[in-house]
């Protein structure tokens, strides 16, 4: 039988964190070369913490089969193409003292709210195949570090690519140069 109590748990705690990665990403933002990795690897440390936790509630019940963990792993990858796709829709450029400035559109946005929906599906369907346990529903910290921290790699990948010209003098043309 499956633990609901857990899950909810899990979703109140989520629901606020996911809404402020979306509110932050809507908001001009300086492209800093640390700062945009802090946020993935708090998110990485609480979801080793909930994956381990997600585990001991299955095998209290039964053994854990391979096949909620494939699922797992499926829907962590499915994160890292979530985050590819959205680095694709966040507006990058220089300011106008030469720093490299960030902001999330509309497509961000949606990809987030489908993002969201994705792993809400995939976490029912690891903790369905488990049996028992609510390790589906507490891997969300993980999938959101590997996803935000896909898109903040590439976000910081292009901006790097920005400061290169500036630095050689050429100067960068138009509000929205990549």
């Amino acid at each position: 039988m499956q633990s609901t109590n857990g899950g909810a748990a899990a979703l109140a705690i989520a629901v606020p964190a996911v809404g402020l990665v979306m509110g932050q990403q809507l908001r001009t933002r300086r492209v800093r070369p640390v700062g945009s990795l802090l946020t993935p690897v708090v998110f990485a440390v609480l979801g080793i913490a909930g994956i381990a936790f997600g585990v001991a509630s299955v095998v209290e019940h039964h053994p854990l089969t391979a096949l909620p963990v494939v699922l797992l792993v499926v829907s962590l990858v499915v994160a890292a193409g979530f985050g590819a796709a959205r680095a694709r829709t966040v507006r990058v450029w220089c300011g106008p003292q030469g720093e490299v400035l960030r902001k999330g559109t509309a497509a961000t946005t949606g990809l987030w709210l489908t993002s969201a929906g994705v792993h809400f599906g995939l976490g029912l369907w690891i903790d369905q195949t488990a049996g028992a346990g609510v390790l589906g529903a507490v891997s969300l910290y993980a999938y959101l570090a590997i996803g935000l921290g896909t898109q903040n790699l590439l976000v910081r990948g292009r901006a790097t690519a920005l400061r290169r010209p500036a630095a050689t003098g050429q100067p960068n043309s138009g509000p929205y140069v990549r």
